[in-house]
C-alpha cells in the first residue's frame, strides 16, 4: 500500500456513487478507482492509498461484473478483496474483436470523450460516425480532436469533412507536440473531471497525453510513412493525471469498433435519415426499391448521400447481432 494525496472528489466521486455506499459498507470497506488494467491485476487509487490487486477472486465479484478502467470499486478495509463494483454513470463497450458473441468493456464514468482523428490518409468519416454512435449511445459528450494538422497544407478539409457529420459537433485541431495548442482543451478537463480518448493507432492520442500532462513518459511511435497508418503505442487502458485537476483515460488504439447495443446512438447520429424514413409509404420500408420510399427520394435529390446510407445500413446491421447472454442494466 503507498499514500496517495488525492481525495475522493479529485477523483471523480460524487453523490451518485456515495449514496450508493451503506453505512454498513462504510464500516468496513473503503471505495477506490480503477486507474489502470493490467493482464491479472488492476491499479486501483482511494483518499490516500494506492493499491495493485486482483479482481478476479473467486467468489469475490459476480463472474459477469469484473470492473474497467475507470470504475468505483468497494474493498475490504482489512483484506483489500474486492467487494463490489458500484453502479456506472455510463460503459463503453464494444463488441469483441474475432467474437461478436461477447463484449469487451472499455471504459467507465467519462464525462468527455476526445475521438482523436489526424489529418493524413488514415482520416475516416466512416470510423468518426462509429465514435460518435457510442458516444450518443452512452450519453457523453463527444469532442473530434483533428491531430497532425501540421502534416497537411489544408486542414480546414478535413474540419469540413467532420462537420458533415452532424450538426454543432465540437471539433478542435490540435498540434499534438504543441502545448500551447493543447491547452485549447483544458476546459475539459476541470478537477474531477474525466476525459477519455479513443481513436485508431498512429493518430498521435499519446502524443497528446504526454503533452496534457507536460511529460514525454508515455511512448510513442511514428506512423509508416507508405500509408500514413499508425502503430500500437499504448498496451493498457490507463488514467492519467492533468495538471488542471482532471483525468484522461488513454486507451489501446482501435481499428475496428464493432457497436454492441447501440440502437440509440445509431438513431441519434443518423437522425437525418430517421426524420426522412417518416415519410416512407410503407412503416416496414427496407429503403432500397419500394414505392414511395422517402430516403430514396431524398438521396435521389441530393439531401441524403448514398455513401452515408450504406454505414448507417451496416452499422443498423451490426447492432442487430445480439450478444449471447443477456443485455444488462447500465
Amino acid at each position: 500500500m503507498e499514500s496517495n494525496d488525492e481525495t475522493l472528489e479529485e477523483l471523480g466521486w460524487n453523490t451518485f456513487f456515495n449514496d450508493q455506499v451503506s453505512d454498513e459498507e462504510a464500516r468496513g470497506c473503503h471505495p477506490v478507482r480503477v486507474m489502470a488494467v493490467h493482464r491479472g491485476k488492476i491499479a486501483v487509487t482511494g483518499a490516500g492509498v494506492q493499491h495493485l490487486i486482483t479482481p478476479y477472486i473467486p467468489g469475490a465479484l459476480p463472474s459477469d461484473d469484473h470492473p474497467t478502467v475507470g470504475d468505483w470499486l468497494l474493498v475490504d478495509d482489512a483484506t483489500l478483496q474486492p467487494i463490489r463494483v458500484l453502479q456506472r454513470i455510463n460503459l463503453f463497450k464494444r463488441r469483441a474483436p474475432g467474437d461478436p458473441r461477447k463484449e469487451q468493456m472499455i471504459a467507465a464514468n467519462i464525462d468527455t470523450l476526445f475521438i482523436v482523428a489526424s489529418c493524413n490518409q488514415d482520416f475516416s468519416v466512416a470510423r468518426l460516425e462509429r465514435y460518435l454512435v457510442l458516444a450518443r449511445e452512452v450519453g457523453v459528450r463527444p469532442v473530434i480532436i483533428l491531430t497532425k494538422t501540421d502534416l497537411t497544407e489544408t486542414p480546414e478539409e478535413f474540419v469540413t469533412a467532420a462537420r458533415t457529420i452532424e450538426p454543432g459537433l465540437r471539433i478542435e485541431t490540435i498540434e499534438g507536440r504543441n502545448p500551447a495548442s493543447a491547452a485549447r482543451l483544458a476546459a475539459y478537463c476541470g478537477k474531477g473531471k474525466t476525459v477519455a480518448l479513443l481513436g485508431s493507432s498512429g493518430v498521435g492520442k499519446s502524443t497528446l497525453v504526454n503533452t496534457l500532462r507536460g511529460s514525454d513518459s508515455i511512448a510513442t511511435r511514428a506512423i509508416r510513412a507508405s500509408d500514413d497508418t499508425g502503430r500500437h503505442t499504448t498496451t493498457v487502458r490507463e488514467m492519467h493525471r492533468l495538471d488542471h485537476g482532471g483525468w484522461l483515460l488513454d486507451t489501446p488504439g482501435m481499428r475496428e469498433l464493432q457497436l454492441s447495443d447501440a440502437g440509440a446512438g445509431i438513431s441519434e447520429v443518423f437522425d437525418d435519415f430517421i426524420l426522412a424514413a417518416e415519410g416512407c409509404r410503407f412503416s416496414n420500408c427496407a429503403h432500397s426499391s419500394e414505392p414511395g420510399c422517402a430516403v430514396q427520394a431524398a438521396i435521389a435529390d441530393g439531401r441524403l448521400t448514398s455513401e452515408r446510407f450504406n454505414r448507417w445500413r451496416q452499422l443498423a446491421a451490426e447492432d442487430s447481432v445480439a450478444p449471447i447472454y443477456p443485455k444488462r442494466r447500465r
